[in-house]
């Protein structure tokens, strides 16, 4: 069984299943990408991370990576090592210093700590070969419509900040992530 490493392309929300999100995994090796069904809650786990946004207060995921690093336990990896009638199946490979233990997780769960610990994420050709899907980068590039932050760009940089901590104190993540965005441009 070969294993092929993945990274996390992003995150978009689903056509297929309403109120759900599309995480997309890449093997930029061979071109493919992965995506996987994931809930609402999941994906902002997920955006808060690859954002790197700070939550007033820690989220599950967060307090779950707090907790394994006070106790001196590190996630060394993640696998998605199955795919049965839709579903992928991952594993959570801890490591404590003494033993490696493995742990049944949901993949988004997985993924969003393997972000979190900054673990690399496994699956299997077997699976990329069924699930994944191959991409023209230079076709997929000249598709993509240009971002605009239009209403944004008219904000001084002050008052995008406030805006921010507001939309990061509201939990209003994918506002924030575009707000931060266009200080980013600026910058």
């Amino acid at each position: 069984m070969n294993r092929v490493e993945l990274e996390v392309l992003g995150l978009s929300y689903s056509q297929s299943q309403a109120g759900s999100y599309a995480l997309i995994l890449t093997d930029e090796v061979n071109n493919y990408r992965l995506p996987i069904i994931i809930g609402a809650f999941e994906a902002q786990a997920i955006a808060i991370e690859i954002e790197n946004l700070k939550p007033p207060r820690p989220l599950t995921h967060d307090l779950f990576y707090n907790f394994a690093t006070i106790y001196n336990i590190i996630l060394k990896e993640i696998e998605i090592y199955k795919l049965e009638e839709g579903i992928f199946y991952s594993v959570l490979v801890f490591y404590d210093g003494k033993s490696t233990v493995r742990i049944d997780a949901r993949t988004s769960d997985a993924v969003a700590l393997a972000l979190r610990f900054k673990a690399p994420i496994y699956t299997t050709e077997e699976i990329l070969n069924k699930a994944g899907i191959i991409f023209d980068d230079e076709k997929l590039k000249s598709a993509q419509p240009k971002k605009t932050n239009n209403d944004l760009s008219s904000k001084s940089i002050g008052e995008l900040q406030e805006l921010l901590s507001q939309a990061i104190e509201n939990e209003e993540y994918e506002k924030a992530s575009k707000i931060r965005d266009e200080l980013s441009n600026r910058k």
